[in-house]
């Protein structure tokens, strides 16, 4: 039979996520590592995967990698779940607390998977949109979550793709206000120099999303985590995918954990390097750039979509917001080695040379 029945009527509204991904010469668009695992740790890599069984299946749970994540935050093992990249978990969370009849609230502009997954799973997403200055409109939200209606909440922080951090005082009333669960996703976290975890105890209905991409540099491997009381790590898994995290994964995790404190300098000279662009960012005639606290910036630059093109002509890949709801005239770039930092400042200081000068 030459016909196809449709696919699911929800998939209408929706749009693949598409990170842009284009060949280059400097990748600033993604929130990568700059820096590749290299050296004595990447021999370590090299003999941990030659040890694996590639003809078993994996450890289900990833118990090993699990039992390292807990003790670097003196935590049991069942308060930790691994997952394939973050992005698996983000789905899990909405399987497992939206779906029809139930409710997600989002802050827009943010990571635009929270909305897919919710529309993935036919819940009902409540947008409270930040504020001029990126900032949650605090009031609002904890209204909406206090009337007992939302089911699960996301909280960025740092936000991508606007890098600030939640304040701890309006994520502290937000977790009292309501019994939804409240995930407040630190992908950046280790940037910013702080964290949550330590909060876990006494709010059962918090949830720490953790990632390997970022900071340690395997965003090519997927591994992320999660950390919650286990009453929450047992619902998880009843959604997750069997076998989802294979071995060749869990032996580079547990290897990374091992040697994670080998990885404060490259974290280190990372903020460094992101606030020296910020510097050089500011004295550019036009733009607008953000504070932040992860590893890109956020920066208005005039004729966004022309700038991403001349960027782009240079070899230089940056992320394009330019026409992205609430982020018109917006480019992201990550910071990258100092070498691809300065040649990405050098091309954006060139288009806008060839500006017309703006009177008055």
């Amino acid at each position: 039979m030459n016909k196809l029945r449709a696919a699911a009527p929800l998939l209408e509204q929706l749009v693949p996520y598409d990170p842009k991904y284009l060949p280059a010469d400097a990748y600033l668009s993604a929130n990568e590592n700059a820096y590749n695992p290299e050296g004595a740790l990447r021999e370590a890599i090299a003999q941990a995967i030659a040890k694996v069984s590639l003809n078993r299946y994996p450890d289900p749970l990833a118990n090993g990698l699990r039992e390292r994540i807990a003790q670097a935050y003196d935590l049991e093992k069942d308060w930790v779940l691994v997952g394939n990249g973050g992005d698996e978990l983000l789905f899990n969370l909405a399987l497992a607390w939206g779906g029809p009849g139930r409710a997600f609230l989002n802050f827009p502009p943010t990571f635009s998977s929270y909305e897919a997954n919710a529309l993935l799973t036919g819940t009902t997403v409540i947008e409270v949109p930040r504020k001029a200055d990126w900032s949650i409109d605090e009031e609002a939200a904890l209204a909406i979550a206090a009337s007992g209606d939302v089911d699960f909440i996301v909280v960025t922080s740092p936000n991508n793709p606007t890098g600030a951090c939640a304040p701890d005082s309006f994520l502290r009333r937000l977790l009292e206000a309501t019994d939804a669960l409240i995930l407040v996703d630190e992908a950046y976290a280790e940037f910013a120099e702080h964290s949550l975890v330590d909060w876990l105890p006494e709010h059962k209905n918090l949830v720490i999303l953790r990632t390997f991409s970022k900071a340690y540099g395997l965003a090519g491997v997927r591994l992320g985590y999660v950390l919650a009381h286990p009453e929450v790590i047992t619902e998880l898994v009843k959604v997750r995918q069997p076998y989802s995290v294979d071995s060749v994964s869990q032996a580079i995790g547990e290897v990374i954990m091992d040697h994670r404190e080998e990885f404060a300098p490259r974290i280190a000279q990372t903020i460094a390097e992101r606030e020296t662009m910020a510097q050089a960012l500011s004295a550019l005639a036009g733009v607008t750039v953000y504070p932040s606290e992860a590893n890109y910036l956020l920066i208005s630059v005039p004729q966004a979509a022309q700038a991403w093109e001349y960027l782009y002509e240079q070899g230089i890949l940056v992320r394009d917001f330019s026409s992205a709801p609430y982020l018109e005239g917006h480019l992201r770039v990550s910071v990258g080695t100092p070498e691809e930092n300065q040649r990405f400042l050098k091309a954006l200081e060139e288009f806008l040379d060839t500006l017309p000068v703006q009177e008055g």
